[in-house]
């Protein structure tokens, strides 16, 4: 999404192709919305409706105007941030695992350990399978 901050400056990410859930199941191109299972004839749907395909198109046109990349995404200053500190938190969670398994964990650190892991990477799941709102 193409977005500037209340200071005028903007920061770009690179877009990453979403994970998969393993299901092969299809999101929108522009809301990230689970698109429903299409037969096989045809060429697969992108979009869940007019509205999202219109937006992902005015996004292109910007986009291309102002000399970016299509691959790239704008984002406030605050998102970035919150990413990463989230980031931030799982590096921590892997770093505090790495460090236990060089020692002789009993059960219960090694248990408190990786759920604090597996907290850290629900976090940061959820920022793929967020829909955007319009």
């Amino acid at each position: 999404m193409a977005q500037q901050h209340a200071s005028g400056s903007t920061a770009s990410v690179p877009v990453a192709p979403l994970p998969g859930r393993g299901s092969g199941e299809r999101r929108c191109g522009w809301c990230r919305r689970v698109l429903p299972q299409q037969g096989s004839v045809g060429r697969p749907r992108l979009y869940c409706g007019q509205a999202c395909r219109q937006r992902a198109y005015e996004q292109r046109s910007a986009t291309a105007k102002a000399g970016l990349p299509g691959d790239v995404v704008l984002v406030s200053r605050a998102e970035l941030d919150g990413l990463q500190d989230r980031l931030f938190q799982l590096r921590c969670a892997l770093e505090d695992v790495q460090t236990l398994l060089q020692e002789r964990p009993t059960k219960a650190e090694l248990e408190r350990s990786l759920a604090d892991l597996v907290h850290s990477t629900g976090r940061l799941d959820r920022l793929w399978v967020t829909e955007r709102s319009n």
